[in-house]
């Protein structure tokens, strides 16, 4: 029997200024302090692009549009995990850190300014060169 992928979905919501929100987790202790794009976990049945939308409503407490997929399937520390993420725009709402220690807009150059947790790392020079063509 094959073990189905559980999927966990982030959001590089990026600004008109080329900007892209970061949020410091706050929980759990292994994960606290550490930067990542917001999002959480696809509930069974829930399409990815509802649940990001979802989590970031939960999140943030804002709409976001999603633009694209960044990157491929990243795999998670946890068997049959897999990260992905979306670059998204606001469409409504100032992101406020409803679940995390923190929150910082950073541009392309300040991309490694804060300690980005594993999972997300991979993405940042992808990132990077997105933003630029902002």
């Amino acid at each position: 029997m094959v073990t189905p992928l559980l999927v966990v979905v982030g959001a590089a919501i990026v600004n008109d200024r080329g900007q892209v929100l970061a949020a410091q987790r706050a929980e759990p202790p292994a994960l606290a302090g550490g930067w990542e794009f917001p999002g959480g976990k696809v509930e069974p049945g829930e399409p990815e692009e509802v649940a990001i939308v979802r989590e970031c409503r939960e999140e943030l407490g804002v709409e976001i549009e999603l633009v694209e997929r960044l990157g491929g399937d990243l795999p998670l520390e946890r068997d049959h995990w897999v990260l992905r993420v979306w670059i998204a725009r606001l469409v409504a709402g100032e992101p406020t850190a409803l679940e995390h220690a923190a929150l910082r807009w950073l541009d392309a150059t300040e991309l490694d300014d804060v300690a980005w947790l594993p999972a997300d790392a991979p993405l940042i020079d992808e990132l990077r060169v997105r933003l630029a063509t902002v």
